[in-house]
């Protein structure tokens, strides 16, 4: 029996965006919260959040002010779970 899904993602928006953009992230339960962002030769470039959070909704913003120009991929990791999207940045 697959367990019901502990979070659920927004898509970023906007995007492409300059040079922010934001997600949303509602979590069931209490869990270990990883948001990490990767260029395309799957370094990582920034990390959004790493730890523990409490149940509820949060605004993620990531700002690729410091990044280059391209697509990049937001890995969102909320206890076993994966969960990737991908994002364009436009200087």
């Amino acid at each position: 029996m697959p367990l019901a899904t502990s979070f659920s993602l927004s898509d970023a928006y906007p995007n492409p965006f300059n040079p922010t953009t934001q997600m949303s992230l509602t979590l069931n339960t209490a869990a270990d919260v990883s948001v990490k962002v990767f260029n395309m030769n799957g370094q990582l470039v920034d990390e959004i959040t790493d730890g523990q959070m409490s149940s509820g909704t949060y605004s993620l913003t990531w700002n690729g002010t410091n990044a280059s120009s391209g697509i990049h991929f937001i890995t969102t990791e909320v206890g076993s779970e994966v969960h990737n999207q991908k994002i364009m940045l436009i200087k």
